[in-house]
């Protein structure tokens, strides 16, 4: 009798052990690895046509693991992450100093990983023939100043996303503390910047180049149709102009270059870990290359070449 309960008792602390959080018991059964299991992750809309085709990728190649992707605007990603209604989030940039020092005063720990460079990308409607522009005119379109387009003297529009947007952010950090003019707005979504432009020909869209860079995919192909992307100049020089080709985006000549970052607070041993390191692994970095973006981790081949 005495043994029986005794086992019992044994019995139910485990029963007790491994109904634990995992996130804070490291003996507790974990419900989710690297290839399986459910998992939610938030990504800045800029991204969406790149993390289709990874999380289609990765889902392919481990049939246990679901992920469901929710695409929104760079502050709704932050405040998920600090709502902790998500574990790993993709945005343009890593935390900063506070935003890490908040969340340390809490004790969650978060591990940011550089994935890819892409850039901000300007298009125009083909009709428009003032399809090179410098940087320094950009910055007095967006303050007002430069109202009219050079060749056909038609009034600019500027359109964005959404003010909450990365795309947004990157702009109006170009101006700092200066208003931005009467003619800037915002849509709703890159898709509707596209459509904008498309039926706007005095119009100017700003918009993640990863809408437009993958020319293996049919729907951004769809999406090219109906547009022209503007070459740039960066300051202090007006006479070279670059579009967001992928050379153009590891150099940095193309002045309107960023960066895609993963943070993750999840367990090491957990889907959302496994889905990070696929990302930053071999398979993901080249699914990044065929998508015209920068691969954070492989190494670009340049190659000049000279004519005569």
């Amino acid at each position: 009798m005495k043994k029986t309960t005794q086992l019992a008792i044994a019995i139910g602390g485990m029963a007790l052990l491994f109904s634990c959080d995992s996130s804070t018991n490291p003996f507790a059964y974990q419900t989710d690895t690297h290839s399986r299991g459910n998992t939610e992750i938030f990504v800045e809309e800029s991204y969406e046509p790149l993390f289709s085709t990874t999380i289609y990728t990765f889902e392919s190649q481990f049939p246990k693991a679901h992920i469901k992707p929710t695409y929104c605007k760079e502050q709704k990603v932050i405040e998920t992450f600090f709502a902790n209604k998500t574990k790993t989030i993709f945005m343009t940039r890593d935390f900063t100093k506070e935003e890490k020092a908040k969340l340390k005063a809490v004790q969650v720990e978060v591990r940011s990983e550089l994935v890819a460079k892409d850039a901000v990308a300007l298009i125009l409607n083909p009709s428009n023939v003032d399809t090179n522009l410098t940087v320094v005119q950009i910055k007095e379109m967006l303050k007002g100043k430069i109202t009219q387009w050079p060749t056909s003297k038609n009034k600019i529009d500027i359109v964005f996303d959404n003010p909450n947007s990365a795309n947004f952010r990157y702009m109006k950090e170009l101006i700092g503390d200066e208003a931005l003019g009467a003619k800037v707005f915002a849509v709703k979504s890159n898709k509707e910047v596209i459509e904008y432009v498309k039926k706007h020909p005095n119009a100017l869209g700003v918009i993640g180049v990863n809408w437009i860079s993958d020319q293996d995919d049919k729907e951004v192909l769809d999406f090219r149709k109906g547009i022209s992307v503007v070459g740039l100049a960066g300051e202090g020089n007006d006479h070279y102009y670059y579009k967001p080709y992928q050379a153009y985006i590891h150099t940095k000549e193309y002045p309107f270059t960023r960066e895609l970052w993963s943070i993750n607070k999840a367990s090491r041993a957990g889907l959302n870990t496994g889905f990070v390191n696929f990302l930053t692994g071999e398979k993901g970095q080249l699914i990044i290359q065929k998508s015209s973006l920068v691969p954070a981790t492989a190494h670009i081949r340049m190659i000049e070449i000279k004519t005569e």
